[in-house]
């Protein structure tokens, strides 16, 4: 089952994708040189957004957490995949370590731990799993509800590398985005850490990712000759916002409404007839926290005590005061008059496959990735690198093909945004 468009704005997407395909020669030898010159992230999921005139990145996880919504089907794709990125970073790697978040009964989340594990023990390297939590002192075995076992095992400090009991791996791999600070015990190691602990929203900042991917997304609009706002959310960033002091309250309200115009601008250019509208959220942080959609600038002045407890506190309890306001961009994909949105997974810099997120009671205007009861992946049938010229541009495979294009766009800003951060 694939979702189905239910826009008739499709002319300028279906134009989109066809110039992709087009230039699938090009694009496939602009991304092999880009990848020489860019360290790539061990792996990475994007949320992209399809909204019939615009299909763009909303957000970028460098610790994606669904492996176990991928298509089974795809398993040896990512197998391929991770051995590439090991033979990369630790050639004569036969262990790695892998460190989840400190989740023992979110099932979903301990399925893809699990199924991370599999892929990693079929690349053929030993896995053990280390967890981080206080209360895990000896080996522990979790049941899953889908059958698996998981084991977890307290992390030991030896010196400057980081073990379980009798393992000594040549890679750390991080499954734990680091929202409540680094742990000490992960701090100067000399085991290669991955992804690199400045992944973490610790230190990283969507506001520079997507800085980044202007950079990418304007350099790529120019290799096909598009207008790169096709694939690309105009943001503006709000330092100092104190949503529980009702502080930066003005800087918001200024942002919200310049973005609101350009916005605005494009619409009337393309013809678009439905209503602008911004994402609100952290400019750290995961899981659906901290976010609201808005329509009208003074919807953020003087906001009402639940909307700022809901916007003030993201995961872990930490203080919002950084504040990205991004180009909403609407969805028109349902399944079963649900609102869908395609999450594309990649282990280096390959497209692994993914699935979409389906939300019966969110709109086309919000934020899917939010607790509900119908929340629903649905993997994808096809995997994302196999376009075929004889099929129609919004075909299955050659839509999967763009999503997977652009989904490396946003894989390649991660990597300039990275190096960055390192300095």
């Amino acid at each position: 089952m694939v979702p189905h468009l239910t826009t008739a704005l499709n002319g300028p997407l279906l134009d989109l994708e066809r110039r992709i395909l087009a230039a699938q020669p090009t694009i496939e030898h602009w991304f092999r040189t880009q990848w020489l010159e860019h360290s790539v992230p061990f792996y990475a999921s994007v949320d992209l957004r399809n909204a019939g005139f615009k299909l763009a990145p909303v957000d970028t996880n460098l610790f994606p957490g669904g492996f176990n919504n991928l298509n089974p089907d795809f398993m040896p794709l990512c197998v391929q995949a991770a051995q590439s990125a090991i033979e990369k970073i630790c050639p004569e790697a036969r262990g790695i370590l892998l460190v989840p978040e400190n989740h023992t009964r979110n099932q979903f989340y301990l399925q893809n731990v699990a199924r991370l594990a599999l892929v990693l023990k079929q690349a053929g390297l030993k896995v053990r799993i280390g967890s981080l939590l206080p209360e895990i002192t000896s080996a522990t075995t979790l049941t899953l509800a889908n059958g698996a076992t998981l084991t977890l095992e307290p992390l030991l400090r030896k010196g400057n590398r980081l073990t379980v009991e009798g393992f000594d791996p040549c890679v750390i791999l991080l499954n734990n985005d680091l929202s409540a600070g680094v742990p000490e015990i992960l701090q100067n190691l000399e085991q290669a850490v991955l992804p690199p602990l400045e992944a973490g929203w610790t230190t990283r900042r969507k506001s520079q990712h997507f800085a980044a991917y202007d950079r990418v997304a304007a350099e790529f609009a120019k290799l096909i000759d598009i207008d790169p706002w096709l694939i690309n959310p105009y943001f503006a960033r709000c330092g100092e916002v104190d949503f529980q002091a009702q502080t930066g309250e003005e800087c918001l309200v200024a942002q919200v409404d310049s973005v609101l115009q350009k916005i605005r601008a494009k619409y009337a250019e393309y013809g678009v007839k439905d209503e602008p509208f911004v994402i609100v959220k952290a400019d750290a942080g995961t899981y659906g926290m901290g976010i609201m959609t808005v329509k009208d600038a003074n919807e953020v002045r003087g906001l009402n005590r639940k909307q700022r407890n809901k916007m003030a506190v993201v995961k872990e309890g930490l203080q919002v005061h950084d504040v990205l306001v991004q180009e909403g961009v609407y969805t028109f994909e349902h399944i079963n008059e649900a609102v869908a949105e395609p999450v594309v997974y990649m282990v280096d810099h390959y497209v692994v496959g993914g699935f979409y997120r389906v939300h019966t009671g969110r709109g086309v205007d919000e934020n899917l990735n939010a607790p509900g009861m119908h929340f629903v992946p649905l993997a994808f049938e096809t995997c994302c690198s196999l376009p075929n010229p004889d099929c129609a541009p919004d075909d299955t495979p050659n839509r999967f093909y763009a999503y997977g294009v652009v989904a490396r766009l946003a894989l390649l800003a991660a990597a300039v945004e990275l190096e960055e951060l390192a300095g």
